[in-house]
C-alpha cells in the first residue's frame, strides 16, 4: 500500500470564522438516528471490507451521546459542514469535552495517523541525542513509492532526527527504526507491542497497531474518539509540539550521502490560523485521514477525521472546516468526554533516557536509605528513654523480694 501526502483543496475558500457565542452553553445530544452531513466525492471510493462490528462497551466509552453510528452534536448547535470523511471527531484537548463526532467510535484503518500513537509510547523511552545505526531489515519491506524520510543502510541518525523524519515526511522507514530500536531486544515487534500497550493505557480501546508506520496490516483499526486520545498525550508533551511544529529540518550527511533537508507538508500550518501542528495519512484501503490541533482565544481544539476523498475538499480542508464549526460553538457545549488515561507505569527505559534511569535509582534509594536511618534513631530513642524504667523498676522487683 502506497503512503503519501497531500495539499489541501480549496483551503482558500474557506472562510476563518471568528469564535462567537451563539448558542447557550446547555449541552445536549442528537438523536442516534441523525445521519452525518455527507457530500458525494466527484469519483466514488473503491469498495473496501466491512470493518468488525463495534463492542457496546467500546461505543459507550465517553458518553452515551458517542454511541452512535450517525452525528452527536449539542442540541441547537449549528448543522456540521458535509464531509467525505466516514467517521470524525471534534474535542477540547484542555477540558477534555467533545464538541461532537460523526460516528466516533466507528472502526476505522488508520495510514499514517497511526505514527502519533508510536510518538505517545516511545518518545518517553528514547534519548533524542542517541544514535542508531540503520539496517537492512529496517527497509527491506519498504515500497520506495512510499512515503519516506531518506534514511540509508549503515547510516547513523539521531533519535531526534528520525522523529523529525517521522513526524515532518510521514517516514515510514524513520517508524521501522524507532520502533526497532524502542522495542529493546524484541525489535520492531516489540516496538509495536509498546504501541499496543500505551493504547490500552490512554484507554484507546478500539485501537490495534499492526504496523508501527501505519501502512496497513491485520487487524489494523482504530477510531476518531481514539484518535483524540492519542492527539491530547502527544500534543502535552514539549518535545512532540516542537517537532510537529517545525516547517524544515536539517538532517546532517553520512558517508557517501550528503546532508539533506526535510520540509513539514501538507498540514494545515501556515494555512489555518492557530494551527499547533497536524498529520495526515493515506492507504487504499484507509482513504485520507488526519489528526491536527489548532488554538484559538485559550482553546485548543483537535479534530480527527478517517475515510475522507481528496475532493471536492480534501482531509486538510474538511479538517479546516470541522475546526470552525468548533470555534464556532459556546465553550462547555459537549456531548461527551475524553477519558483520562490509567496511571503511567513506571517501568524502566528500554533505551534509557540520558541520565534518567540513574536518577531514578538514586531518587528511589535516598527515600529507602532515610526511612531506613529514621527507623534506627526511633529504635534507639525508644531504648535509652525507656532504660531508667527499666532500671527503676527492677530494683522495686528487687526491695519486694
Amino acid at each position: 500500500m502506497t503512503d503519501y501526502r497531500f495539499t489541501a483543496v480549496a483551503l482558500s475558500t474557506i472562510l476563518v470564522l471568528p469564535a462567537v457565542a451563539v448558542l447557550p452553553p446547555t449541552p445536549a445530544v442528537a438523536a442516534p438516528s441523525v445521519p452525518c452531513p455527507a457530500v458525494k466525492p466527484p469519483a466514488p471510493p473503491p469498495a473496501i471490507p466491512s470493518p468488525p462490528p463495534v463492542d457496546p462497551t467500546d461505543r459507550a466509552v465517553g458518553g452515551q451521546a458517542l454511541a452512535t453510528a450517525g452525528l452527536a452534536i449539542p442540541a441547537g448547535a449549528p448543522m456540521t459542514p458535509a464531509l467525505t470523511a466516514t467517521s470524525w471527531l471534534v474535542a477540547d484537548l484542555n477540558s477534555g469535552e467533545v464538541l461532537g463526532g460523526c460516528g466516533p467510535h466507528e472502526l476505522r484503518t488508520p495510514a499514517s495517523v497511526q505514527k502519533l500513537l508510536l510518538a505517545a509510547s516511545l518518545m518517553p523511552r528514547l534519548d533524542p541525542a542517541q544514535m542508531v545505526e540503520v539496517t537492512r531489515a529496517d527497509l527491506r519491506d519498504l515500497d520506495p513509492a512510499s512515503s519516506l524520510m531518506g534514511v540509508v543502510e549503515g547510516g547513523r541518525y539521531s533519535v531526534e532526527s528520525l522523529w523529525l523524519g517521522l513526524l515532518l515526511k510521514s517516514g515510514n522507514d524513520a517508524a521501522n527504526v524507532l520502533a526497532r530500536v524502542g522495542g529493546g531486544a524484541a525489535g520492531r515487534p516489540g516496538g509495536v507491542e509498546a504501541m499496543n500497550d500505551e493504547a490500552r493505557r490512554l484507554r484507546a480501546n478500539q485501537t490495534h497497531a499492526a504496523t508501527p508506520s501505519g501502512l496497513d496490516g491485520p487487524g489494523q483499526y482504530t477510531s476518531a474518539y481514539d484518535l483524540a486520545l492519542i492527539a491530547r498525550a502527544t500534543f502535552a508533551r514539549e518535545d512532540f509540539r516542537r517537532y510537529i511544529a517545525t516547517r524544515v529540518a536539517q538532517i546532517p550527511a553520512q558517508p557517501g550521502n550528503p546532508a539533506f533537508a526535510i520540509t513539514h507538508d501538507n498540514t494545515l500550518l501556515g494555512s489555518y490560523p492557530g494551527t499547533l501542528g497536524g498529520k495526515t495519512g493515506f492507504t487504499d484501503l484507509a482513504r485520507q485521514t488526519y489528526v491536527g490541533v489548532a488554538e484559538r482565544n485559550g482553546r485548543r481544539l483537535a479534530v480527527t477525521l478517517l475515510g475522507a476523498e481528496t475532493a471536492p475538499l480534501g482531509s486538510l480542508g474538511e479538517a479546516a472546516a470541522l475546526l470552525n464549526w468548533g470555534f464556532a460553538l459556546p465553550p462547555h457545549a459537549s456531548v461527551g468526554q475524553l477519558v483520562t488515561p490509567e496511571e503511567k507505569k513506571h517501568d524502566s527505559p528500554v533505551v534509557p533516557v540520558k541520565g534518567e534511569h540513574h536518577a531514578q535509582a538514586e531518587e528511589s534509594s535516598i527515600p529507602l536509605l532515610t526511612g531506613v536511618s529514621l527507623g534506627t534513631a526511633v529504635l534507639l530513642a525508644v531504648l535509652i528513654l525507656a532504660a531508667p524504667w527499666r532500671r527503676r523498676a527492677a530494683r522495686q522487683q528487687a526491695a519486694r523480694r
